[in-house]
């Protein structure tokens, strides 16, 4: 993938002297890794350089991220104070993340909360654990629609916390992995179905309430059901 096609002005949803907000689009890293692949930190970083022209190091703040596979909406501090300010309202839960998601099988209710202790292992899973051991995890889901035929059901989803892998590992411990996850669901090879579709915070230095939305167009099991 070229670098232009992922920042471009298609996937620049707000900006200004503080913040950016941004599509990421799906298999690109939030920040760099031990792989040496692109990520969206440094995509950034470079962006700005060449617009504004500017030289040397470029500041940018990573308050939040995204699984490598998931695609959807970030926003990036462009000052200090801007992370901090915004860092700060994740954790007093002021932020709001919600997410689609495309899981196998029909969910028993058609909204509901799970609650789960997660832990991560040595190789990077995520896994459900006892209290004593795991970090507590919540997000309540909502079913938007099923598909009889494909028997796969379109939820909306909102995190109440921010666990490694967290929406991914809830649904599948209870039955429900999510289409394309390839390491907690089935093996189909595919895209993964989970999109953060909604996010909205508070704009750090003005403190309008700023709210994005964004319906992905290329996922192959989003397509299934009318967005």
């Amino acid at each position: 993938m070229e670098d232009g096609k992922v920042m471009n002005k298609q996937n620049i949803l707000y900006e200004d002297n503080h913040i950016i907000v941004v599509i990421k689009p799906p298999n690109i890293l939030s920040q760099a890794d031990n792989t040496a692949d692109m990520d969206m930190v440094n995509l950034i970083k470079q962006y700005i350089k060449e617009k504004y022209k500017k030289p040397g190091n470029i500041y940018l703040g990573l308050v939040h991220r995204l699984d490598r596979p998931t695609e959807g909406i970030m926003v990036f501090a462009k000052t200090s104070k801007a992370a901090s300010r915004l860092s700060k309202q994740i954790r007093n839960h002021l932020m709001k993340k919600r997410y689609l998601a495309v899981v196998h099988n029909k969910l028993k209710d058609e909204m509901g909360i799970f609650q789960d202790y997660l832990i991560k292992d040595k190789d990077g899973n995520t896994k459900v654990t006892t209290k004593t051991d795991g970090k507590f995890a919540e997000l309540f889901y909502e079913v938007l629609a099923y598909h009889k035929k494909e028997n796969k059901t379109l939820v909306k989803v909102e995190l109440k916390t921010g666990r490694h892998h967290q929406i991914r590992v809830q649904f599948a411990s209870r039955g429900y992995p999510l289409c394309g996850d390839q390491r907690y669901g089935k093996q189909d090879k595919t895209q993964l179905a989970l999109v953060a579709y909604h996010l909205e915070f508070y704009h750090p230095t003005t403190k309008e309430l700023l709210s994005f939305t964004y319906y992905p167009k290329d996922n192959f099991y989003m397509s299934i059901f009318t967005m």
